[in-house]
Formats: C-alpha cells, structure tokens, sequence
C-alpha cells in the first residue's frame, strides 16, 4: 500500500490549514507528521483516512501490486486511533474487541484472548469501557489500531493520556505489530512518539 499526495491542501473558510503538499508514504516504513498543537497534523490524519475531504489537489492509494484503491474504499485498508475518536463505553472490554474485529481482520498471531494478553488487562476483559481510566482506554483503541490487519495505520498523539508504564507499553506494542508490510504515520510533537519513524514531515513547511 502507497498514498501519494498532489498538491494537496485543506483549509477552513479562508484560512489554508495546509497546502502544496507533495509526497508519497511507500510500504513498509514509518513517519511523523510534526508540528505545534493547533498547526493540522490531525486535519492531514483526517485527510488521508477519507474522513475529510481535501480542498484542494489528490490523494491517490495503492496496493501492493500498484492497483489503484478507490477513496471511499480505503476504510478497508485502514485503522486509526485519536484522542478524539469515542469508544462505545457500554460495552464491555471483551464485546467492544469482539465487535470492532467484525469490521475488521485480526493481524496474523492475534485474536481476542490475544489482543487481551497484549493490553495487560485480562482482570479488566469484562469490565464496561465506561468504568476505564483514560490511560487504559488509550491503550485500547492503540492495540484496536495496531492488531488489525490493515495496510495502513494512523495514530494521532498516541502516548496521550499514558504514564511512564503505558509509554513504554506503547512502544513495545509498535515494535511486535509493525511489520514491513505496513505503512505507519504518526501525528506527534513528542519525540519520543516518533522517535524510531523513517522519515518525518513538518505540517508547518506546507502553510
């Protein structure tokens, strides 16, 4: 999987959150989208998920054997997790996992007893989501992202709300799930979120 990017820009009424963007994100590596709080590296997440559309210029997927992935289909390819997205708090750990991977395939080597053993929360599996601290509902909608077999994952400031433990955890889930097939983008302005990335990106050199 590839995404190229021409010319791409989103704005908001009159003000460009970012333009001329050129670039391509190839198979197998990983990059950090940097930038100050407020600058767009959510808005480009939310662009390259399909769930905005841009302003301006294309965006053009690709899977591995170089055919062409319509936009509306990308969902399929893709998994995101954000401080913004919303868990459904009702559920229990153990339905919320079993009904997000009806949507989607678990990675190779993963299933729900698992994903459960890579969160550390066996105790918690049939606890309601609603009765999480923040860190732990963190780190579940990380490995919901991460144990999908998608071709493309974003994580938008993934270390939010995780202490010094759940940090470490963090890196040790991107270590074991990131495999080479894979195309990871991460919106960070923490180093130590990205620190291992590829190649990294300035949201503001695109103003």
């Amino acid at each position: 999987m590839s995404i190229t990017l021409q010319n791409l820009g989103r704005r908001y009424n009159r003000e460009w959150i970012f333009r001329r963007l050129d670039y391509t994100f190839s198979l197998g590596k990983k990059y950090a989208v940097l930038g100050s709080n407020g600058s767009g590296k959510s808005t480009l997440l939310k662009v390259l998920s399909g769930s905005l559309a841009p302003s301006e210029g294309k965006i053009a997927y690709e899977d591995k054997d170089i055919q062409p992935i319509l936009p509306e289909d990308v969902f399929q390819q893709l998994t995101i997790a954000a401080p913004y997205m919303e868990l459904i708090e009702e559920f229990t750990l153990r339905e919320l996992i079993a009904f997000h991977f009806k949507f989607k395939s678990y990675l190779p080597g993963f299933d729900l007893n698992e994903v459960v053993r890579t969160l550390q929360l066996e105790k918690a599996v049939d606890k309601e989501i609603r009765f999480f601290s923040s860190g732990m509902k963190q780190r579940v909608k990380l490995a919901l992202a991460c144990c999908s077999s998608s071709s493309i994952v974003l994580l938008d400031e993934p270390m939010s709300n995780l202490d010094v433990a759940g940090e470490d955890w963090y890196l040790s889930l991107i270590g074991h799930t990131m495999q080479a097939n894979r195309v990871l983008i991460i919106g960070s302005n923490q180093q130590k979120e990205y620190g291992f990335c590829d190649e990294q990106i300035n949201i503001m050199s695109y103003k």
